[in-house]
């Protein structure tokens, strides 16, 4: 696939729903689980196509690395990923799926 044609589906992979990212919904920060050659233009474009009426100030993201794991005698890494921490503006709605969860 290229990267022209790309649909905002295929740039956001799921939201990521752990402590850290439950607290940061308060400062309009929300945590997405992204494609890992996704950059940040891209992240900011698929978010306000796929969310109706938000709005995208600025988008940090981070390569996650695999952690070790063990199965018995063998070892191995999980997948790595890359993660997207958006920030949305002040006038911007906020995303309907977060609303329940904080």
């Amino acid at each position: 696939m290229t990267l022209a044609n790309r649909t905002p589906q295929d740039i956001i992979i799921k939201p990521v729903i752990t402590e850290r990212a439950m607290d940061n919904l308060q400062q309009r920060k929300y945590t997405f689980r992204v494609k890992k050659d996704a950059n940040k233009i891209e992240i900011a474009k698929a978010i306000e196509s796929l969310f109706n009426g938000v709005k995208v100030d600025k988008v940090n993201t981070m390569n996650v690395r695999g952690k070790k794991r063990r199965q018995g005698r063998t070892e191995g890494y999980t997948a790595s990923w890359k993660k997207a921490i958006v920030t949305l503006k002040q006038d911007s709605k906020t995303i309907e799926f977060f609303d329940g969860m904080v």
